[in-house]
C-alpha cells in the first residue's frame, strides 16, 4: 500500500510524516522546506505476528508495510508552476490513496500561507490544483488520441470519454464523482488521475482538541461535513503529539497514550482508515522460517491470495489449509487445532477472511 501526503505549506504535513515514519524529513515553519519528495516505509502494527512467531518458533517476523510519500506543500497556482510547481504532483500519481492534512488549529507562531485558518477554503485550494493537474494530463491524452481516432473506433470512443471527463473536471468536480460504464472506468484508472484517488482527511489539532477527538473544534466539524459529502474518511490527529510518541519505545508509548486518555496513536488510526478506504484486509502465514502478514483486497479468493506470495502458488494451486487465528491460538498449536477439526481444507472458490492463518498446497 502506497499513500501520498498532501496539504498546504505549514499544516503539519512533514511533522506528521516524520512521526509516522521516523524518517527525519526536514520540518520547518516556512513554505517549501520539503523540496524532494520524502519517502518512508512503515510496518503495520500487528501483535498477531509476534504470537504466531512464538507458536512456530519463526526465525523472522514480517509485518505488512505501507509506503508514505510526502511532497512539498501545495499553494494556489501549483499546477501552473506557482511555489515549486506541478513537479510535486507527479510524485504522488502512483499512490493508492491520498492523505490530505488540513490545519485545524490556531497558532500565531506558525504562518498560514493564506493568512488565516479556514479548512473549507484550504481543501478547495488543494482540490482545484489536483483538478488542474488532471486536466493537463487529459489534454495531453486527448491530443495523442485525436490523431488515431479518425480511423480507429476504439480510439474514437476513448476520445469521446476523455472529452466528457475533461468537461466534468472543468466544472470543478473530481474524477471520482464521474459516472461511466465499467469498461470506461477501467480506462480512466489507467490515467492515474489524482482526483480519482480515494482521500483520507487528517485533521491536525492541538493536544487539547485531541482529547475529545475534535468534537468541540469547529474546524474539524467543517472537515467532517465536507468529507461526509464525498464519502471520505476523517481522522483527528495532533502531529505534534505524534512526533513525541515517535521518540518512545512501545511500553513508554502505551503509558503516554494512557496519560493523555487516548486509546491509540495516530498511525493506528490512519492504518485502519486506509484499510477501510481501500477495502483491504490481512491474512497470515506462519512456519519455522517466518510469521508474516499479507495485505489483500477484501473478497480475494484463495488462489489469488496465494499469488500474493508467489505466482507459482497461484498457478499450481491445489488447496488452502485454513484455521482462524483465534482458534489456532486457543488450541496452542496447528496440530492441536487439526485434531479438533478446526483446520479446514478449502478450494479455489474460497474467499479468504480477515485473520485466516493459511497453508497453501500447490504443484507446478
Amino acid at each position: 500500500m502506497k499513500l501520498g501526503i498532501i496539504g498546504l505549506p505549514n499544516v503539519g504535513k512533514s511533522t506528521l510524516f516524520n512521526s509516522l515514519t521516523k524518517a527525519g524529513a526536514e520540518s520547518a515553519n516556512y513554505p517549501f522546506c520539503t523540496i524532494d519528495p520524502n519517502v518512508g516505509i512503515v510496518s503495520v502494527p500487528d501483535e498477531r505476528i509476534a504470537v504466531l512467531g512464538k507458536l512456530y518458533n519463526s526465525e523472522k517476523l514480517v509485518p505488512a508495510i505501507i509506503e508514505f510519500v510526502d511532497i512539498a506543500g501545495l499553494v494556489k497556482g501549483a499546477s501552473k508552476g506557482e511555489g515549486l510547481g506541478n513537479q510535486f504532483l507527479s510524485n504522488i500519481r502512483e499512490v493508492d490513496a491520498i492523505i490530505h492534512v488540513v490545519r485545524c488549529f490556531e497558532d500565531t507562531n506558525v504562518i498560514h500561507v493564506e493568512g488565516s485558518v479556514n479548512p473549507d477554503r484550504d481543501i478547495e485550494t488543494i482540490n482545484l490544483e489536483l483538478i488542474f493537474s488532471d486536466i493537463e494530463i487529459l489534454e495531453r491524452r486527448i491530443s495523442k488520441t485525436a490523431k488515431g481516432a479518425k480511423n480507429d473506433k476504439e480510439q474514437a470512443r476513448e476520445l469521446e470519454l476523455l472529452e466528457r471527463l475533461k468537461l466534468h473536471l472543468e466544472e470543478g468536480k473530481m474524477a471520482k464523482s464521474f459516472t461511466a460504464e465499467d469498461d470506461e472506468l477501467q480506462l480512466i484508472a489507467s490515467y492515474n488521475l489524482l482526483t480519482a484517488k480515494p482521500v483520507i482527511y487528517a485533521a491536525n489539532v492541538t493536544e487539547e482538541d485531541l482529547m475529545d477527538d475534535g468534537e468541540s473544534n469547529d474546524y474539524v466539524k467543517a472537515v467532517r461535513e465536507l468529507a461526509g459529502k464525498e464519502n471520505s474518511e476523517v481522522f483527528v490527529i495532533s502531529a505534534k503529539i505524534e512526533q513525541e510518541i515517535a521518540e518512545l519505545d512501545d511500553e513508554e508509548k502505551r503509558m503516554f497514550l494512557e496519560e493523555l486518555g487516548l486509546k491509540e496513536a495516530g498511525l493506528d488510526k490512519l492504518i485502519k482508515a486506509s484499510y477501510r478506504t481501500l477495502g483491504l484486509m490481512s491474512y497470515l502465514t506462519a512456519g519455522p522460517k517466518e510469521a508474516r502478514a499479507w495485505t489483500i483486497k477484501i473478497g480475494t479468493k484463495a488462489p489469488q491470495a496465494a499469488g500474493k506470495i508467489h505466482s507459482d502458488f497461484e498457478r499450481g494451486f491445489i488447496r488452502a489449509e485454513v484455521v482462524s487465528y483465534d482458534n489456532l491460538v486457543r488450541c496452542g498449536s496447528y496440530n492441536a487445532a487439526k485434531e479438533k477439526g478446526l483446520v479446514r481444507s478449502e478450494g479455489k472458490e474460497y474467499v479468504i477472511q480477515e485473520g485466516d492463518v493459511v497453508l497453501f498446497r500447490f504443484n507446478v
